[in-house]
């Protein structure tokens, strides 16, 4: 092989290398190998309303949770009575000021049915397992049973449209969940069991 064929070769492979390792992450849109999107994840700290616990928690999926929660599910507005502060009211062209001391505690009402407390409950979000957290999500069982005349499913929870969320993403909810504060004695929130 000739001198010049000895230069350009490791040349042109390392080029290639370089160009395929860029385009490789450049495809994977922020996620660092493990599955996770890790400019979600940081988003979702960078959005989460409440001082979060991460003792014994995985950090990146309370991030990624806290990012499906605040920037996608819509939670705070149905399980936080009220969602915003006064003088806080987005939807009344208000600067966006959430209501932290009730955040995810429950209390809104959808004519006979009000909306439950989040929350950890013994470290558990609203005192359920994962197991029955990942039902809940799939299936729309009520656990509480809070109006059986009516049916053993959730009625106003938008259970349909959650259960086509990966595991991975249920398991993201749950650990940040489990990450929130309970809500501080003498809180004036409406709190349902």
């Amino acid at each position: 092989m000739s001198s010049y064929w000895k230069l350009v070769t490791p040349v042109t492979i390392t080029i290639a290398v370089i160009l395929i390792g860029t385009l490789a992450l450049l495809a994977r849109d922020g996620e660092g190998g493990d599955g996770i999107d890790h400019s979600k994840v940081q988003q979702g700290f960078d959005i989460a309303p409440v001082p979060l616990d991460l003792t014994g928690k995985n950090r990146d999926l309370v991030g990624m949770g806290s990012y499906i929660v605040n920037a996608n599910g819509g939670c705070l507005e149905c399980h936080t009575n009220p969602p915003y502060l006064p003088g806080g009211d987005p939807f009344l062209g208000q600067p966006k000021k959430v209501n932290t001391d009730c955040y995810l505690t429950g209390g809104m009402q959808f004519g006979p049915f009000t909306s439950r407390n989040l929350t950890p409950e013994n470290g558990l979000p609203e005192g359920h397992t994962f197991a029955e957290f990942v039902t809940i999500m799939r299936t729309g069982k009520d656990f509480d049973l809070k109006h059986p005349q009516i049916s053993p499913l959730l009625q106003v929870m938008p259970w349909p449209v959650f259960q086509n969320l990966t595991d991975r993403d249920l398991q993201a909810i749950y650990e940040y969940l489990s990450a929130i504060p309970a809500p501080k004695p003498g809180a004036n929130c409406t709190i349902v069991k």
